[in-house]
């Protein structure tokens, strides 16, 4: 990526959110020259399928599909399927955030029925100090959803899930969640400014 005539470097950013958001904590944590990482409603554990990476695998989050709640409009809620990623049978599944060479920017929304995001970031926050790391920056949004957008992107609390194919429920209250698709714009920004160009501020965007 850092020959790419597009990426000016020295370092590279990423961002992802939900299952790309573990992936992101993945390269972070296995390739050279990730500079600074966001992710917005992420696991810290490896999810969906394994990971495999030269001759390494780590395998997915184990979960029980039998936990799941139907919300009164009949969407499908999945916070609480994911088995505790601690656990000793999940300690493999966990990513190993304190290879990583960059600080991380969390994104946590307080109404993800997807992930319990806000309990991932404390974990991260801890498994990160415990080997020595800075702590990482993280930031709450009452009231917001899974799905953080751009700013004035509509509020998606639910959808068909492009792998599950039935309606899922993400959440999020309009008000609360569109505040913060335009907070969540502006860290992200200065964020990468920041660690990428060594600017503490952004100008606030137009978008």
């Amino acid at each position: 990526m850092l020959q790419h005539p597009k990426v000016k470097g020295p370092g590279v950013g990423l961002l992802g959110f939900s299952k790309g958001g573990d992936l992101c904590l993945s390269m972070a944590s296995f390739l050279k020259g990730i500079t600074a990482t966001v992710v917005i409603n992420a696991c810290v554990a490896n999810t969906i399928a394994p990971l495999r990476y030269k001759d390494m695998i780590i395998p997915e989050l184990s979960y029980d599909l039998k936990k799941h709640t139907i919300t009164e409009s009949g969407f499908l809620n999945f916070v609480d399927i994911w088995d505790n990623p601690l656990e000793k049978t999940n300690h493999q599944s966990l990513i190993p955030l304190e290879k990583a060479q960059g600080p991380f920017l969390f994104i946590v929304s307080m109404d993800d029925h997807n992930w319990k995001s806000k309990v991932y970031a404390r974990i991260a926050s801890e498994q990160l100090q415990a080997h020595g790391k800075d702590r990482p920056q993280i930031i709450y949004y009452p009231g917001s959803g899974h799905c953080i957008d751009p700013p004035y992107f509509p509020l998606c609390r639910a959808s068909v899930h492009a792998v599950l194919g039935q309606p899922v429920f993400y959440g999020g209250e309009p008000k609360a969640h569109s505040k913060a698709q335009a907070d969540a714009w502006q860290q992200i920004q200065t964020f990468f400014h920041k660690h990428l160009n060594g600017k503490k501020s952004v100008r606030p965007s137009k978008l």
